[in-house]
């Protein structure tokens, strides 16, 4: 089955009074981006929340936002007296004009001014922490297979399309053959001496440079290949790229060799429906 790029989870927890919050979502991408805004309180765990979240996502552009919330009354922010009047008492003697009140604020503006009780991480709200991420990826990659499932709806009906107006190609094969041959046969009775061997070796090797019939062999044999990569590989968005291109070439070379109005309508066909499935491939991890 395949996996949209695309996805969303969020889940949340509650330890010791604080509401931990994590919401994941993500874009198409060609590698893994991650942008991460994480608490100060867990700056500490970020590189190891950044590998769980690469290990379990894989690929896309990635926004994991984690938050604190207190459910208790109170706060745990604290403000240091001694070190505001210290910072008061050099603002004055810098500026001895100013309001006092405009000292109080440019004070409380300062480093260390604030202080949070309870800094240090603890064992228990860590593992606390990685339980509620986990949730989180969780519900993130049961989004990204629902997604994922209709995506592979989607595409699977565009795949079909090519292959019903290949299939339509065959009818109009000898049509496209038989006006150039009365053409060039009609050409010739204005002239004399004609060497009727030289003629049909020329027609043989004209209509040699006009045969498709390995162009829709190969086109036939991507497309199969497609829906199989599709339906029994995991992680297959670049794979089914590199297979879409190759579809690509053999239905831009049938259109070359079209020489018919009607082939050359399906060509189109095909084509319009090619550039569908490679943008819904993009959204394919």
């Amino acid at each position: 089955m395949i996996l949209s790029m695309t996805g969303f989870g969020r889940a949340e927890t509650a330890y010791e009074g604080t509401k931990i919050t994590v919401d994941i979502k993500s874009l198409n991408s060609k590698n893994f981006d991650l942008n991460i805004k994480i608490p100060l309180r867990y700056k500490e765990k970020e590189f190891e929340i950044r590998k769980l979240l690469n290990d379990k996502i894989l690929r896309g552009k990635v926004d994991c936002y984690i938050n604190c919330e207190n459910l208790e009354d109170g706060t745990d922010v604290t403000i240091n007296p001694d070190i505001v009047k210290n910072y008061m008492q050099q603002l004055r003697a810098i500026a001895s004009h100013a309001p006092e009140f405009e000292y109080l604020k440019m004070a409380v503006r300062m480093p260390d001014v604030l202080a949070t009780k309870n800094a240090e991480l603890d064992e228990n709200e860590w593992k606390a922490l990685q339980e509620v991420v986990q949730e989180a990826v969780s519900k993130f990659i049961e989004f990204r297979q629902t997604e994922g499932h209709n995506l592979a709806e989607e595409i699977e009906k565009i795949v079909q399309n090519i292959e019903n107006n290949l299939n339509q190609v065959a009818q109009y094969e000898e049509e496209r053959i038989q006006p150039i041959k009365e053409r060039y046969q009609s050409a010739l009775k204005n002239f004399d001496n004609i060497d009727e061997t030289r003629f049909y070796q020329e027609m043989v090797y004209f209509v040699e440079k006009l045969d498709i019939s390995e162009e829709k062999v190969r086109l036939s044999q991507h497309i199969k290949y497609y829906l199989e990569v599709m339906r029994n590989e995991d992680y297959n968005g670049k794979k089914l790229g590199f297979v879409a291109q190759e579809m690509g070439r053999e239905i831009n070379t049938l259109g070359s060799k079209a020489n018919h109005s009607e082939i050359q309508k399906l060509v189109v066909e095909m084509k319009d429906d090619l550039e569908k499935i490679k943008e819904q491939t993009l959204n394919v991890l």
